[in-house]
């Protein structure tokens, strides 16, 4: 029977294949101990495993930077980092002594616990690195007992991957010409199985609950990653327009090549800048080969994920610098540090406390200019890298306030002064923008123009935001509307503002890589938008394929309805006609 299952979708495309069933790698570790005599010799066979993981990661690390790239390598690294971390021995190796555990068994206490630390932080980020630890605390397990994992790299047939959780280990050892999608029970988008799903080029499928237990092999099931669903024994009707939506897919997505370093410029002569939104240095190189004419939205929480506790200035700068490099003078908008509310900052950051209501509570800018130092320590790098070239451009998030604006601007000056202290080099005219992403930004943005370079307009808190609706909370998901009456005046008023006063107005949240809003948000005048690198052709077909006056009077109407619904529908009305492929 047909089964419809709904996730989040972290890597594009769609495959239709039988499913290949991934069991659980658990080991059942019994509580064991040793002879007083054995114990020395316990520790040196912990030792010996930690030296056989360690050789296995070197030679996994290059296979995978082999297939995908050396920008996965981080993740690879950190898995070093905590098989080698001295502490982690130490407590192993006190287990043994102390209690007598055999050496497996010493390993399952010390990391189980470190996995109930990390859980009682209620953040995502921070489960999503439980991962991490699993895999590690599995090879050195199954070093000392003897055990080979299921071997990923030599499936016989193209499959679908089902599996509760995948281990970067696991999706490093992947032959990506078999496993051509993946469906998963756990995961987030900015999970390391994610990242390399993505690097690897993997239609993926994550937060699923139950698939794993819910799929038996050889069934047939449907990846559809652009929209985060999955089909399970899919009728004949449905499973033909699945096989034919990948063929189409597929071709579409040749056709796109063409468009990819074309102008992203309207039919009546209009150029309207397409950006990227990246949240990892690797993805840089997507973007420019996706045509994007530089990166709108840099997100840089990345840095504080794997050492929340002590990000140094150096480390700040070299990200950047490479970023500057690699987009060789294209435009670089870097967001300074967007922490809290559903990002990890780490328990080595400020104060950390956990909130009972954190999207309302002391993240992004607000933890900021609590911790200035902290603050300054990136804005000098930031402003270092100005120095190596023009168009490296700064954005404070969620502003709410001028005042807020002015004490941000306040810090920025600090570094300055600091860097002249030092006779280190900067741009003098770097440029600052805020991301309007707060209701109350928005109805001010008249207020805050004269104040800086650019907007650039954050949908995805501006909605939630707009209409107090979470996010991140399933049961009121369906509230959360893009084409609400509210949140599209909201964005015309910015607009408006920005116009009046000369300021650049740019569109950065998930609502510019929407391909259904494209024409509207032409049509409101927006000539600048970022979005996710993969969806870059196809917005840049359906500019080539309109007029401005054509879009402004689609936006008129748009702007008349009255409900979301109304709006949405006359939106894909619209497009369709110009990429029936999406719909």
């Amino acid at each position: 029977m047909m089964e419809i299952r709904r996730g989040i979708p972290v890597s594009p495309g769609i495959v239709v294949r039988q499913a290949f069933v991934l069991d659980s790698e658990d080991y059942r570790i019994p509580r064991r101990f040793v002879r007083e005599s054995e114990i020395e010799a316990e520790v040196e066979r912990f030792h010996l495993a930690v030296k056989a993981a360690e050789k296995e990661l070197d030679s996994l690390k290059a296979e995978v930077l082999h297939k995908a790239g050396t920008e996965v390598a981080p993740i690879f690294e950190a898995h070093l980092r905590m098989l080698l971390d001295s502490q982690m021995h130490g407590e192993v190796v006190e287990q043994i002594r102390r209690n007598g555990f055999t050496a497996e068994f010493a390993v399952s206490v010390v990391f189980r616990n470190y996995s109930k630390s990390m859980k009682a932080v209620k953040d995502a980020f921070f489960a999503e690195r439980v991962v991490d630890l699993f895999d590690i605390q599995k090879r050195l397990q199954r070093t000392l007992l003897g055990k080979k994992r299921e071997d990923l790299g030599h499936l016989t047939e193209e499959v679908v991957l089902v599996a509760h959780n995948l281990t970067p280990s696991q999706m490093g050892l992947l032959d990506r010409k078999k496993v051509l999608g993946i469906a998963l029970d756990a995961g987030g988008r900015t999970s390391h199985t994610a990242i390399l799903a993505r690097a690897l080029g993997i239609p993926t499928v994550v937060g699923l609950e139950t698939i794993s237990v819910d799929v038996s092999g050889g069934q047939t099931v449907v990846i559809d990653g652009n929209r985060g669903s999955v089909v399970v024994e899919p009728d004949e009707d449905t499973l033909e327009k699945y096989q034919d939506a990948e063929s189409k897919y597929r071709d579409f997505n040749r056709s796109l090549l063409k468009y990819r370093h074309l102008p992203a410029k309207t039919s009546d002569g209009v150029r309207i800048r397409l950006l990227a939104n990246i949240e990892f240095p690797w993805e840089i190189k997507n973007a420019v080969e996706s045509g994007a004419s530089g990166v709108g939205l840099y997100r840089t929480e990345f840095l504080y994920v794997e050492n929340p506790q002590d990000v140094s200035e150096e480390a700040h700068y070299e990200t950047y610098k490479k970023a500057v490099e690699e987009l060789d003078g294209r435009e670089l908008v870097i967001r300074s540090l967007d922490m809290g509310a559903d990002k990890i900052f780490g328990t080595g950051a400020p104060d950390h406390v956990v909130e009972k209501n954190p999207f309302l509570g002391c993240r992004s800018i607000r933890l900021c200019l609590e911790n200035p130092d902290m603050f300054k320590v990136q804005l000098r790098a930031i402003l270092r890298a100005s120095a190596l070239g023009n168009n490296l451009q700064l954005m404070f998030p969620m502003i709410s306030s001028l005042e807020e604006l002015r004490e941000a601007k306040l810090v920025l000056a600090d570094a300055k002064e600091e860097l002249d202290e030092k006779g280190l080099p900067y741009n003098k005219n770097l440029k600052v923008g805020v991301m309007i992403e707060i209701p109350s930004a928005a109805l001010i943005a008249d207020l805050l123009a004269p104040e800086v370079d650019f907007f650039s307009i954050g949908t995805n808190d501006l909605i939630q935001y707009a209409l107090a609706v979470d996010r991140g909370n399933e049961r009121v998901a369906p509230l959360y509307k893009a084409a609400h009456p509210a949140v599209l005046r909201l964005i015309n008023t910015v607009v408006k503002a920005g116009k009046k006063a000369g300021v650049k107005v740019a569109m950065c949240g998930e609502m510019s890589g929407d391909i259904a809003f494209v024409i509207l948000l032409v049509g409101l005048g927006l000539e600048n938008l970022s979005a996710a690198p993969s969806v870059i052709p196809e917005i840049k077909q359906i500019i080539r394929s309109i007029t401005v006056k054509e879009a402004k009077r689609i936006a008129r109407r748009a702007l008349r309805f009255r409900t979301s619904d109304e709006t949405v529908n006359y939106l894909i009305e619209n497009t369709r006609k110009i990429l029936p492929e999406l719909f």
